[in-house]
């Protein structure tokens, strides 16, 4: 992993990014801790267009590497994710929660799968690529698999891809580096969130190095399987998210790197 492939989610830093002006301080701020790459997630679409938004990165030396859009959009408007990322200048977009969607509920999770299939394949015919964001509700199992097994199993590669998240793989009980190793070539994007347990045995997320996972394993098994991008994310910080985002950042830096 090279620092030019480390970025940030802006959703951890959501409550600074609600403005024009907020966002544009705000990626001042990420420039100045040393990120040269940010993920678009937590902005409300009346904030800004994306082309001035994508304006704003480039000032400060930031690469657009990937976006978290909207779940109703990438089903039921694929076109427009394309047009977005086409004004963003990025080609990975992410489908972030399976909203509404009961995994015990066969009907409602075979739609999901299918339609996430053919929102992909729609974004792949304009050379865009979909990626499925996991959290930990993923993890009821049918058929003896999880729910994101079945989500990759039963899609083309070519039409979904995926953003794993440590820390959701790690509370809905599963192994971050199997997760990694077994999406080799459908890896593009990784989510570094580190896993906690608070006193009273509440899980917790922590800023990268801070809490229990392997992040050199985790690291060297998801370049092995073609990983591109190694996204920060911090849902929620102790303080202020610009210290814990800094926290994590100087931990990669001076421990993860090749």
């Amino acid at each position: 992993m090279k620092i030019e492939q480390v970025a940030l989610i802006t959703y951890t830093i959501r409550d600074f990014t609600q403005t024009p002006d907020g966002f544009r301080e705000s990626m001042q701020k990420l420039a100045e801790i040393g990120f040269q790459a940010v993920e678009i997630s937590g902005m409300g679409a009346d904030v800004m267009p994306a082309e001035e938004i994508a304006a704003v990165c480039k000032e400060n030396g930031l690469t657009i590497c990937s976006t978290h859009v909207p779940p109703d959009m990438i089903l039921n408007e694929p076109q427009k994710v394309v047009e977005r990322l086409n004004a963003l200048g990025c080609k990975y977009a992410v489908y972030p929660f399976p909203k509404d969607t009961d995994f015990n509920n066969a009907r409602a999770r075979t739609g999901l799968i299918e339609k996430l299939d053919k929102s992909g394949a729609v974004l792949r015919e304009a050379g865009m690529v979909l990626n499925y964001h996991n959290h930990n509700n993923e993890f009821v199992k049918w058929d003896g698999k999880t729910a994101l097994q079945h989500i990759y199993d039963e899609t083309d590669p070519q039409n979904l891809q995926a953003e794993i998240d440590t820390y959701w793989i790690q509370l809905g009980g599963g192994d971050p580096v199997r997760w990694c190793e077994s999406l080799k070539g459908r890896l593009p994007l990784l989510h570094l969130k580190d896993f906690g347990v608070r006193e009273g045995q509440a899980p917790i997320m922590h800023e990268i190095g801070y809490g229990n996972l392997d992040f050199k394993s985790i690291i060297a098994a998801a370049e092995g399987a073609g990983c591109e991008w190694f996204i920060v994310e911090q849902d929620t910080c102790p303080g202020d998210p610009f210290d814990s985002v800094k926290m994590s950042f100087d931990y990669i830096k001076a421990h993860l790197l090749d």
